[in-house]
């Protein structure tokens, strides 16, 4: 699959749901991916059942609300969104993760058009859900400091958003047990990252004077 087939299914179909690619942006040392968390660490979260009225725009509403208040967007209305490699959609993925396998996912950089349906459109086009109504996505902001991720379940629609993700030691330790090197691509994608944070953090002890004789 080319850039040329990700951009006819994928990008195409984002932007119809008022989500511009920003292509090749993604910003360096970006966590792989997000889980793990406790809820103490949720920032803020809305429910809605199936069988309210107006769903998708209660959803479209809450959803923005939520992302201007954690600071999900930035000046530009940029944030990231985790979507499957290549064309598969939102339901694959699902299954693909059910049958137990790890599955490719990847972050791709968007910025927020002046219209947008992200719980609608969003959702209908495969890659940000089931159907309108029916979203499933994780987004992350740039400075990687905010978590939203929405999901379907048996009654309604779940959305939570989690703070601080780059400094949660229950998301670390569950990066530190996936990553593990056993060949795969992506666990070698999760310990890479952990080994480039600790160095960071290394350098930055060094350079506060923490590792000097009084």
């Amino acid at each position: 699959m080319g850039v040329q087939e990700r951009e006819r299914k994928v990008y195409r179909a984002l932007r119809r749901a008022g989500l511009e690619v920003v292509p090749d942006a993604v910003p360096d040392g970006t966590m792989p991916f997000v889980a793990g968390y406790g809820a103490d660490e949720v920032v803020g979260c809305f429910f809605h059942p199936y069988e309210t009225p107006r769903l998708v725009q209660r959803l479209n509403e809450d959803w923005y609300d939520l992302a201007v208040s954690t600071g999900l967007l930035d000046h530009r209305r940029e944030f990231l969104v985790r979507l499957p490699q290549g064309t598969r959609t939102h339901r694959a993925d699902l299954e693909h993760r059910h049958s137990g396998n790890d599955a490719p996912m990847v972050w791709t950089r968007v910025r927020l058009l002046r219209r947008w349906d992200v719980m609608g459109r969003g959702a209908a086009s495969a890659f940000l859900g089931v159907h309108a109504g029916h979203p499933g996505f994780g987004m992350m902001s740039l400075d990687g400091s905010v978590y939203v991720v929405a999901s379907t379940g048996e009654r309604g629609v779940d959305v939570f958003a989690v703070g601080h993700v780059d400094r949660s030691e229950n998301v670390l330790r569950h990066m530190e047990r996936v990553a593990p090197e056993d060949g795969h691509p992506f666990r070698r994608q999760v310990a890479a990252w952990l080994a480039g944070r600790a160095r960071s953090g290394a350098e930055s002890r060094c350079g506060s004077g923490e590792f000097l004789s009084p």
